[in-house]
């Protein structure tokens, strides 16, 4: 059972989401163009997207410099996008709520309760087992 307050936002607050977000942190993002997190990072930075890295076995991804952690980074985040394994969430979040990022997103097949109560009890919209990219595109 999924808590209400980490249910899937409705349309309209994810399009506002989507809207006023400026910047993306991409964790667990890979640099091979044929995975999905590399896909979906490329997809979102054509669509206007600061996208920002994070992967600690990179020095960079799409012409951005790769951060290990979401903790090196040193600029505003707006939604942390997770492609990580579900059990890894809960740290992330943690480091998403320090960040002071608006959005903690799941990507398909990712959900954590723990995680999702943490972003959420911290005031961050949570979206889990859902696609940014398929969002988006479905939302424009």
């Amino acid at each position: 059972m999924i808590h209400a307050s980490t249910s899937l936002p409705d349309d309209e607050t994810l399009r506002g989401l989507l809207r006023q977000a400026r910047s993306i942190a991409v964790v667990g993002i890979s640099p091979n163009p044929l995975r999905p997190s590399h896909e979906v990072a490329a997809y979102l930075q054509r669509a206007g997207y600061r996208i920002i890295p994070v992967n600690p076995s990179c020095q960079e991804v799409l012409g951005e410099r790769c951060h290990g952690s979401l903790a090196e980074i040193d600029e505003p985040v707006d939604i942390v996008d997770c492609f990580r394994r579900s059990e890894e969430i809960p740290p992330i979040a943690r480091a998403a709520v320090a960040l002071g990022a608006r959005a903690l997103w799941m990507q398909l097949g990712v959900h954590h309760e723990e995680a999702a109560k943490i972003a959420a009890d911290a005031g961050l919209l949570v979206i889990s087992n859902r696609c940014l990219k398929i969002e988006h595109a479905r939302l424009r």
